[in-house]
């Protein structure tokens, strides 16, 4: 059988808008905006265009920065997202911002182009990992990525505010410390799982996946294609079902956060035929910091692997 395929909204930069006002309404919004977002002397504005990289920020400033994370709810479809004048006040008060890149979230460039400030850090990390054009712009999934992002905000931290600079950096080490709790489980289940099978309905974890040893299935056409919103081909949607009903994976792999009618439908299969399924997320669960985040996602897909265990929700 062949799942019907049914199209639901592109998932594209097209699809984030960034506020429904019209260019004057903008300019009088930033303008508005243009006052410090908080109320303590001393502390930097800081904004993470995803919670994870608000979390970085968070970390390694503690009490001298005020953070926004602009996308923050792992309950909803990130690429949906519409920025808010709130967002728009952040974004042109603040010294540094982290943003993803690779068309990910692009409002975030239209908001900063709408207050431009010479005193302002940015980020985009996309940028840092030489990846503007990746087709997989999860980058945060990647072992590699976070401490990067650690050492930017460190540095960027010292130079706005160097009298605290031993303080900044002192939270780098800790930083840097609890990520090796990620890089430790990903060693342990690459040595345990190194070359088992997995499927997965959208590329989210498959820089994770791949750090681990594991060998992805499912063609990148049809990741890609659930990902931007399109109808996947029929032949891809058979090898993804062949993949399950056969036993040539051990998991699935599903965003937790995106649903379709084909992906919903592969996960039932999925679970008709007791292969495990896990949920991975875009938007880190509340409650976390991003090394339990990994470790909690690494941990469900050991879970998977291991004892068959599906996982419905990180928390």
């Amino acid at each position: 059988m062949i799942l019907k395929k049914t199209r639901r909204r592109r998932r594209s930069t097209a699809t984030i808008s960034v506020l429904a006002l019209g260019s004057l309404a903008l300019g009088s919004l930033i303008l508005a905006g243009c006052t410090s977002q908080h109320t303590s002397p001393g502390v930097i504005d800081v904004v993470g265009a995803e919670n994870q990289y608000g979390d970085v920020l968070t970390q390694i400033g503690g009490s001298y920065v005020h953070v926004t994370s602009v996308v923050s709810n792992p309950n909803t479809d990130p690429h949906n997202f519409e920025a808010s004048p709130s967002v728009a006040r952040a974004v042109a008060g603040a010294r540094i911002i982290v943003q993803n890149g690779a068309g990910y979230d692009t409002f975030m460039t239209q908001l900063e182009s709408a207050s431009p400030s010479s005193k302002r850090m940015v980020l985009v990390v996309a940028q840092l990992r030489d990846q503007v054009s990746a087709a997989n712009p999860h980058f945060w999934y990647s072992p590699s990525t976070m401490p990067s992002v650690a050492t930017f905000v460190t540095n960027a931290l010292a130079k706005i505010a160097p009298k605290h600079a031993a303080y900044f950096r002192s939270r780098d080490a800790a930083f840097m410390s609890g990520w090796r709790s990620v890089t430790s489980a990903i060693s342990a289940a690459r040595l345990r799982y190194g070359g088992r099978a997995v499927a997965t309905t959208e590329p989210v974890a498959d820089y994770l996946l791949q750090a681990m040893g594991l060998q992805i299935r499912t063609p990148f056409r049809f990741e890609a294609d659930v990902m931007n919103g399109i109808d996947p081909s029929p032949e891809d949607i058979v090898t993804q079902q062949n993949l399950l009903n056969r036993h040539a994976v051990t998991a699935l792999c599903f965003n937790a956060q995106v649903s379709s009618p084909v992906t919903l439908a592969l996960i039932n299969l999925a679970t008709r035929d007791h292969v495990p399924t896990v949920a991975v997320y875009e938007t880190m669960p509340t409650g976390l910091h991003v090394q339990t985040w990994m470790v909690d996602e690494i941990a469900a897909i050991d879970a998977a692997l291991a004892h068959g265990t599906s996982t419905a929700s990180i928390s």
